[in-house]
């Protein structure tokens, strides 16, 4: 089995990214069963999933997990819906683009649904103690728009992969001084390995 993990840059005001570091330390981990291939994305609309579409149609892994931070969540946030929707006015990526109104594919339907098992994923992570809740808004901004093209994707081609979205609450170090919840990066790594096990023990269990 393949799944393809990616995390993204740091954006905004923030020095560093979880979900980059956690890409890092994913790469050099062995998992059961599975092989990983780590990518770290850019923060930039127009960029933001070709590299993961780029991926996909070459080394056709089964599943897509993209993971991102969400500075202020509490928990572990598994995406069910991406929208047909940039709009950031007030917050740039990191070329200075500020959609309004703005679609992801142009025609596209309004939303599409994530692929993973997105309850057991989330069940999961609370039964081994990691706080985790299903989430029905990625936002409308980069984390949206890469999980709504992947999707997108995977519809317009039919692929056999599945794919989602995982947001990361802030790391400690990003928000001391401040009274933003945060989790420890040894939290997010644990959250990361049982989402690829579940994953894993899911596609077995269906091949059965």
């Amino acid at each position: 089995m393949k799944i393809l993990l990616t995390g993204f840059e740091p954006f905004g005001d923030m020095d560093i990214n979880p979900s980059h570091l956690l890409m890092e330390w994913a790469a050099t981990q062995e998992f059961e069963g599975v092989e990983i291939k780590t990518l770290s994305l850019p923060v930039v609309y127009a960029l933001c999933a070709e590299k993961a579409l780029e991926e996909m149609k070459r080394w056709e892994p089964d599943a897509v997990v993209h993971f991102g931070v969400a500075a202020g969540r509490e928990a572990v946030n598994v995406e069910r819906i991406a929208v047909n929707l940039e709009d950031a006015a007030s917050f740039p990526d990191n070329s200075g683009d500020t959609p309004q109104d703005r679609p992801v594919v142009n025609n596209g339907p309004d939303g599409i649904f994530a692929t993973l098992p997105v309850r057991r994923l989330t069940a999961q992570l609370q039964s081994r103690g990691v706080p985790a809740v299903l989430s029905y808004s990625a936002g409308t901004y980069i984390c949206n728009t890469t999980l709504y093209r992947t999707l997108h994707l995977i519809t317009q081609e039919n692929l056999p992969c599945q794919a989602g979205f995982i947001h990361l609450p802030a790391l400690p170090e990003m928000v001391t001084g401040t009274r933003l919840p945060s989790m420890a990066m040894e939290t997010q790594q644990q959250a990361l390995r049982i989402i690829v096990e579940t994953i894993t023990e899911e596609k077995s269990h269906d091949k059965r």
